[in-house]
């Protein structure tokens, strides 16, 4: 009996070694299964890369009526970019007042003399504010900059005088078409800046939005005449401005 105890145990421990080699000759597969797109295209860039590049357009409005702009900018970190910026916009004296004649059907402003056109090329710094403390649907940030800037001089009316019986003349004004006044002006260049603060909205996947407010100095220190007799020496003031791009 010891004997065939013996022989069962040894049947057993070779049943047992032989199932044991057999699961190591070959081993259990992963039931998971791994797909693979059948367009590459699926998988878009902006899934997987952060996009560091914007381009766009700036709606400009102020005291002295609206403007228009474009903007490249470069992230350089996840606080940290630099941008460059060109705009232009009407400028004003603050004392201009305009009145509509109903005879003529045009609208004139007394004594004015020019037409001015703000022309600034920033550039520029913006630092990313609480990036860790706000969600990235709303970015603040603020921004300083610098550069060369452009002031358009085109003359506002062509000034005649007659002589009137008795002695003495009499002086009056045709005023000029503007995009005719464009080709008998001549421009002004001097070096500006501003500062300002704004937000951008929504995720960064491809399009960009937001809104800032800036404040220009401009100083030209001869002085330009947009009134007779009252030169302007500082251009620029407060903008507001909507911004809108695309990243890539």
């Amino acid at each position: 009996m010891k004997r065939l105890e013996a022989c069962l145990v040894m049947l057993g421990l070779f049943s047992l070694a032989s199932l044991t080699a057999r699961a190591q000759e070959y081993p259990r597969r992963d039931s998971s299964y791994v797909f693979t797109p059948s367009s590459p295209d699926l998988l878009q860039k902006t899934n997987y890369q952060p996009l560091h590049n914007a381009w766009g357009l700036d709606l400009l409005l102020s005291n002295n009526g609206f403007g228009a702009g474009g903007f490249y900018r470069r992230e350089f970190s996840d606080v940290l970019s630099g941008f460059v910026q060109l705009a232009i916009s009407d400028v004003k004296d603050d004392s201009e007042v305009e009145y509509y004649d109903p005879y003529t059907g045009q609208s004139i402003v007394p004594n004015k003399k020019n037409r001015l056109l703000l022309i600034p090329l920033i550039f520029g710094v913006q630092y990313r504010l609480f990036k860790d403390e706000i969600v990235d649907n709303f970015r603040p940030y603020v921004s300083v900059g610098v550069g060369p800037s452009m002031i358009f001089v085109a003359p506002y009316a062509n000034y005649f005088s007659v002589p009137v019986p008795g002695g003495g003349t009499f002086t009056y004004t045709e005023q000029i078409d503007f995009f005719k006044s464009l080709k008998y002006g001549q421009a002004k260049y001097t070096l500006g800046g501003y500062i300002g603060a704004g937000t951008y909205f929504g995720l960064d996947k491809g399009t960009l939005s937001g809104v800032s407010l800036r404040y220009y100095f401009i100083p030209y220190r001869s002085g330009i005449e947009s009134l007779e007799h009252i030169p302007m020496k500082k251009f620029g003031g407060f903008f507001i401005s909507l911004n809108f791009g695309s990243l890539y």
